[in-house]
């Protein structure tokens, strides 16, 4: 940020906020003119929730949960005394990168360690839909899955911890084949394995840190709300002509 000598908080979400649009991110950060937030995912929050407290039971005593013996995953949930910080949203993972003067931070859903001693970084996620969920497409939220994974993996070995380079991700999907809701949802687990990318964290911060420090970038035609506030605006102006 232009004439600022502490250090700039970046969260992940703001790195993924700048890929996606850098036009938009500069308006977050510089105007605080952020983009419309839709309802929050509270089902979604509710099922990570319990999701923390089944491996965390299995945490304390050392244990395989059942997924990780089902699928031959040679690792346990860590019990790392810095996993309820690296949960905490406001706190998370942090490294500040001085190239840029940012403190980077992403809070993590959970961590296990391998027979090797490396860390194995994962989230969760919940959805609804129809078949057996195996692994991630080419859609784009599921690259944003990709990269979340990535900035993790990067700031844990900024941190100093040996990381494996495979990332996992706990899928919970709700099963729809029920006759009648009867006060609960019933979900299909999958853990889903790809290797992680993390070389292009690095680059993409020291281009935010240009963007930050330069002027506002031009408008994203692949960006909906773009094009939908360059729409709003236009169309307000040449209402306001008529008028006149």
């Amino acid at each position: 940020m232009p004439g600022q000598t502490e250090p700039y908080k970046i969260s992940r979400s703001k790195i993924d906020l700048f890929i996606e649009c850098p036009r938009c991110f500069w308006l977050d950060a510089r105007l605080k003119i952020s983009r419309p937030k839709g309802p929050p995912f509270t089902l979604n929050s509710a099922v990570d929730q319990l999701l923390k407290q089944e491996f965390d039971a299995l945490r304390k005593d050392g244990k395989q949960h059942p997924l990780q013996i089902e699928y031959g995953i040679d690792a346990k949930p860590v019990n790392h005394d810095k996993l309820n910080v690296w949960r905490h949203n406001f706190t998370g993972v942090q490294f500040l990168h001085e190239p840029t003067n940012f403190l980077v931070f992403g809070a993590i859903d959970d961590l296990w360690q391998n027979s090797r001693g490396e860390y194995i970084v994962l989230d969760y996620k919940s959805t609804s839909k129809a078949g057996k969920i195996t692994e991630l497409g080419k859609e784009s939220w599921h690259d944003a899955y990709r990269r979340q994974l990535g900035v993790y993996k990067w700031l844990l070995r900024q941190n100093g911890l040996p990381v494996s380079d495979r990332g996992y991700w706990v899928y919970c999907n709700a099963v729809k084949a029920g006759k009648t809701f009867d006060k609960k949802l019933e979900f299909e687990l999958t853990l889903i394995e790809e290797k992680i990318d993390d070389k292009w964290v690095e680059p993409v911060l020291l281009k935010i840190k240009k963007t930050l420090d330069g002027e506002m970038p031009e408008n994203d035609a692949a960006c909906e709300f773009c094009v939908y506030a360059r729409s709003r605006t236009q169309l307000t102006l040449d209402a306001i002509t008529k008028k006149k």
